[in-house]
């Protein structure tokens, strides 16, 4: 990958502060255990229920068959309509056991396998993985680069990578999202979550993911072909897909 794509602002911060690799990876890893048993209900209460059709829209333009691994998968809402086709082996992977207990309780999650693993050190084999798809958790890894190219390890040439994640909104509303997302978003968590600081968290992660074509730019730069990206509700949300090459050498 490009030096010029490295060292994302998330990689040494947690929120507004500065930690180390270390620091950051149990911070994250706490919020997630300990917001688990509300965390659907916050998505929903935070999007207005939104997040509900992103998701199916993301889902929507994956390939219909093969082996898929939903990273960061958490509580399994994405998995669960992946699984909705006979021909897909989904396989949920989380660092968060906490997270995958509750999405165990599902009942539409029937069939779908739980892995705890991180994003960073894939429990797969090169080139082993037809379809490898992430919501609203890239940015919770502790190093994005390295993320990006266990991905592209793990792919099949010609296998796809999807990331449904939050990203710029266009600019003439940003002055109605921004206190939105910061005032209101972190006193839901503290409602409903009993975890303000948790929510505090995620909002500012969101301000430090790449925007739309930074990011584009970073696949890209890790090998993947045929990148786009796509905005959902003025680009408060994007989906971003791309794929590896089906003559892939392993030289970028």
């Amino acid at each position: 990958m490009s030096s010029d794509y490295r060292n994302s602002p998330l990689d040494d911060s947690f929120g507004r502060y500065k930690v180390s690799a270390q620091e950051r990876k149990q911070r994250i890893r706490d919020v997630f255990n300990r917001v688990a048993s509300r965390y659907d209900l916050m998505n929903d209460l935070m999007s207005f229920g939104i997040h509900r059709a992103w998701k199916r829209s993301f889902v929507a333009r994956l390939p219909e068959r093969g082996l898929f691994v939903d990273l960061a998968g958490g509580t399994g809402d994405v998995a669960a309509l992946l699984a909705r086709r006979n021909d897909r082996r989904v396989v949920v992977l989380d660092p968060s056991i906490p997270m995958m207990c509750e999405g165990r309780t599902r009942k539409d999650a029937e069939g779908v396998e739980w892995v705890a693993g991180e994003a960073e050190c894939l429990p797969f084999a090169d080139a082993s993985i037809d379809a490898l798809t992430v919501s609203f958790g890239l940015r919770n890894t502790t190093r994005l680069d390295a993320a990006i190219a266990e991905v592209v390890r793990v792919l099949r040439p010609g296998g796809t990578f999807a990331c449904l994640e939050f990203s710029r909104p266009v600019k003439w509303f940003r002055h109605l999202y921004d206190p939105y997302s910061f005032h209101v978003i972190p006193r839901l968590g503290a409602w409903v979550a009993k975890n303000p600081a948790a929510y505090e968290y995620l909002v500012e992660s969101i301000r430090n993911f790449p925007d739309q074509q930074r990011f584009a730019a970073m696949l890209q730069g890790a090998g993947l072909e045929s990148v786009s990206w796509r905005n959902l509700s003025l680009g408060i949300a994007c989906i971003h897909q791309g794929r590896k090459p089906p003559q892939w050498s392993g030289e970028r």
